[in-house]
């Protein structure tokens, strides 16, 4: 080889190796506190996924130890109009099963008419949350599924024995609670039925792409959704918002950078009474939320791309454009999971009894 050939070229390799190490040595550009992140890798680091789990097959109670008897009954009485007081609404009426658990309303509506205060979660994945309701105040989904029949808003039910009258007067369901508590007399109080709705709540579980991911299926997911999920961590929004069910672990104050627009709705502080419990609110999951909406506990919020905004200015006091908002929402919907349409299929309700109460609008 000519010897001045040898010696451009060497001092060519020298050269371009010198630049590429001044690049490894030049600084990052900082991120500013409440500034938004930056367009988003693909390539998603393990590290972050540690915060993450799959959902589990179904939702397991000591407490409540799942049976096919307790599920068969508790997906009747799911469905069961007759447990309300005009005999006009069950637990499906706002937790619609073919919807995502829920009814797409600002408020649900109930007896008479009226309107409940707060927008209604969907049921599905719930029974793994820490507590239920947007103030938390029943423990599990079995405490949960007995609140709305005496609630005179929703099914209204005078009392619990109302409801225990009910259930007594349709010889099914006298039958079908014994074979589900077979070594307890009398198995027919709202505490029971409680028991038997929550066990088939335990079983709503919806596993979604994201779920495939988690397990090892690097392909189940796109390099935009990856990128989104990036962007999702890198915001911040993983504070709140991880673990199995991607949220609904642990109680937030809204608007914790930044007030909430509304102040109306105390949050928990109205269940406590406490002043230290103002604007605390449960934070919900984000399974589905896809198809959950509107967002919120007031469900002032039709758009999924406006909830995930308004999120980052009040909760991180980041300022997200349209292109990285778009990036978020993009992996919130690998969240969407499979309905169960087998197990949620409407079931046969055994016919009334004799005594059966009849329906009351007043």
């Amino acid at each position: 080889m000519d010897m001045n050939f040898r010696s451009v070229a060497l001092l060519s390799f020298v050269l371009g190796a010198c630049q590429s190490e001044q690049k490894k040595l030049e600084p990052k550009p900082m991120q500013l506190q409440g500034e938004a992140p930056t367009a988003a890798s693909n390539d998603i680091d393990e590290v972050k996924l540690a915060a993450f789990q799959p959902l589990p097959e179904a939702m397991e109670s000591a407490k409540n130890p799942l049976t096919p008897e307790k599920i068969a009954v508790g997906r009747q009485l799911f469905f069961e109009k007759r447990l309300s007081k005009s005999q006009e609404f069950s637990c499906n009426s706002c937790h619609d099963l073919l919807t995502y658990g829920v009814d797409n309303k600002k408020t649900s509506e109930g007896h008479k008419k009226q309107f409940g205060a707060r927008n209604s979660p969907t049921v599905y994945n719930a029974a793994g949350h820490f507590v239920q309701f947007w103030d938390g105040r029943s423990p599990d989904v079995e405490d949960q599924a007995q609140k709305p029949l005496t609630n005179p808003l929703e099914m209204a039910c005078p009392d619990k024995e109302f409801v225990k009258r009910v259930v007594v007067s349709i010889p099914g369901y006298v039958e079908a609670l014994s074979k589900a508590f077979p070594n307890e007399k009398g198995a027919k109080t709202i505490e029971h039925v409680g028991k038997v709705i929550g066990a088939f709540e335990r079983k709503l579980v919806t596993p979604s792409r994201w779920d495939k991911f988690l397990k090892g299926d690097k392909s189940a997911l796109t390099a935009e959704e990856k990128a989104g999920f990036n962007a999702f961590v890198d915001t911040g929004c993983i504070a709140c918002h991880s673990g199995t069910y991607v949220g609904g672990q642990s109680f937030q104050k809204l608007g914790a950078v930044k007030p909430w627009p509304s102040q109306s709705d105390t949050g928990r502080m109205m269940e406590t009474k406490n002043e230290a419990d103002r604007m605390i609110f449960k934070v919900p999951s984000l399974r589905n939320v896809e198809k959950t909406s509107p967002y919120f506990h007031d469900g002032s919020v039709d758009s999924l791309d406006q909830a995930v905004k308004l999120m980052a200015t009040h909760q991180l006091g980041k300022e997200l454009n349209d292109d990285q908002t778009k990036s978020i929402v993009t992996w919130l919907k690998t969240l969407t999971g499979e309905l169960p349409m087998e197990y949620i299929a409407m079931p046969t309700l055994p016919p009334s009894g004799k005594n059966t109460p009849k329906a009351d609008l007043n």
